[in-house]
């Protein structure tokens, strides 16, 4: 039989997949619940920072209330992570997935109708429980379904997204200040991010990966194929071994120790200075005699770090994870000694702090990258929420110290502690940090265990 013209030209135009298309509708949605998550995480820690004065003085709060508020976030971070990341890992991630959202829209709803500092404390120490539980399983399970190359890069913008939150938080925060009881309304206004994104969660499928590591290899596959994911199945398999399903016990064995001290760690020192400043920026400047323009420096100080995070995204897949985590330790370590050795100086402070939270910024990227890469899938989300838990561990102490150690030994002796933490983070860097760029996640999981030379970076 002849061909017709309309036969003849058909197959130049070649169909795509029904995998292909699945996958980009799977990742596009995913990747936007993930993102959103990651931004109301940043914009509750954020929107406190704009609010303080003014709930302060509505509030009649001490200045030890003041820190249990500001702090509240980072100790209920410290509950949420390893509850969240072993329930994760027992459970499944979908179904934690969507409960932690449901969390931060009711919190965010009752932080309107506070009356006291107490029940400020308690509100935001729950959603401090979901902001944990984000941490552990959002980065993780996006990492599951990402393919290998280019997989820093796309869970670096989850850090985007986090900064984006803060700043964002900042500005209406900003807008809300002359508003009488204005902080109610900035505060809660995390409300309308949750709706959004609890409606994007519903229909996620369950990991492929968590699947493999609970033995359900026929429902994997089955996922494997109908969304094209580049999994090792052979080697998750391996790795889904009998030590890892103990649970929290696990992390501490000869196996995986190596990976639990160094996720702790580098995390804990890169948070603890940005938190603590971020929080208390109003009372940092007033003490280096620059109030006037704490305001107007705050705004600069976060967008700044939307700035640094962004290039620090661009480049994680281009020069590796060591590079971006090892000499900028260093560097905000100078910074923050050289503010505090130089307090009266206006230029120090502007260019210190500047080069202090983009460079900081830039490698808390890999916050969202190196603990989840470093763990097993059938520890991965324990070791994640553990992580997280130590990191807001110091972070929680220093937001609470902060005030106390301004009016009692003043700017200089906080910022030169800031410096000694960061020098901290960059020598156990040095020492542990692995290159797991463009490994799958299995592999990444073992090259963690092995030897790292201490003069790489």
């Amino acid at each position: 039989m002849a061909m017709t013209p309309a036969t003849q030209h058909q197959p130049s135009t070649p169909e795509v997949p029904d995998h292909t298309r699945e996958r980009r509708r799977l990742h596009t949605k995913l990747k936007l619940a993930t993102q959103i998550g990651q931004g109301i995480d940043g914009y509750i820690i954020g929107g406190i920072g704009m609010a303080m004065a003014a709930l302060t003085t509505d509030l009649h709060l001490s200045t030890f209330m003041q820190g249990l508020v500001g702090a509240s976030p980072l100790i209920g971070i410290f509950i949420g992570g390893p509850l969240f990341g072993r329930l994760a890992d027992r459970f499944g991630r979908r179904p934690v997935f969507l409960v932690d959202m449901l969390i931060f829209l009711i919190g965010s709803v009752l932080q309107f109708f506070v009356i006291d500092g107490t029940q400020l404390f308690l509100i935001r120490l729950l959603m401090g429980v979901a902001i944990g539980g984000e941490y552990a399983i959002g980065a993780p399970l996006l990492s599951e379904y990402a393919p290998r190359q280019g997989r820093g890069r796309l869970l670096a913008s989850l850090e985007i997204s986090w900064y984006v939150g803060y700043a964002l938080a900042t500005v209406v925060g900003a807008l809300f200040a002359d508003v009488d009881g204005g902080w109610r309304w900035s505060l809660a206004s995390s409300a309308v991010i949750a709706v959004v994104c609890v409606a994007l969660r519903g229909g996620i499928p369950e990991s492929a990966r968590w699947l493999l590591s609970r033995g359900r290899r026929e429902e994997a596959e089955a996922l494997i194929e109908k969304y094209g994911i580049e999994v090792d199945v052979d080697a998750e398999l391996d790795e889904s071994d009998a030590p890892a399903r103990e649970g929290f016990r696990a992390l501490f064995n000869k196996r995986h120790l190596r990976s639990t001290v160094f996720a702790s760690v580098f995390w804990a020192a890169l948070v603890l200075p940005y938190f603590a400043i971020g929080t208390f920026w109003t009372q940092v400047f007033e003490a280096l005699n620059m109030g006037d323009n704490a305001v107007a420096a705050l705004l600069v100080y976060s967008f700044t770090a939307v700035a640094g995070v962004t290039a620090g995204c661009l480049v994680v897949d281009k020069i590796g994870r060591r590079r971006l985590l090892i000499p900028p330790f260093w560097i905000t370590a100078g910074c923050l000694a050289l503010v505090a050795v130089w307090p009266s100086s206006t230029p120090v402070i502007v260019g210190g702090f500047l080069f202090f939270i983009f460079l900081n910024a830039a490698s808390s990227a890999l916050t969202a990258i190196y603990p989840l890469e470093v763990f097993p899938t059938s520890l991965r989300t324990t070791g994640v929420g553990f992580a997280t838990a130590m990191s807001r561990v110091g972070a929680a102490i220093g937001t609470f110290l902060l005030p106390m150690g301004l009016d009692r030994f003043g700017a200089e002796f906080v910022l030169l502690i800031g410096a000694g933490v960061l020098a901290l983070g960059g020598l156990v860097s040095q020492f542990l940090a692995p290159e797991t760029t463009d490994m799958d996640l299995a592999r990444a999981a073992r090259e963690a265990r092995g030897p790292v030379s201490a003069n790489k970076v």
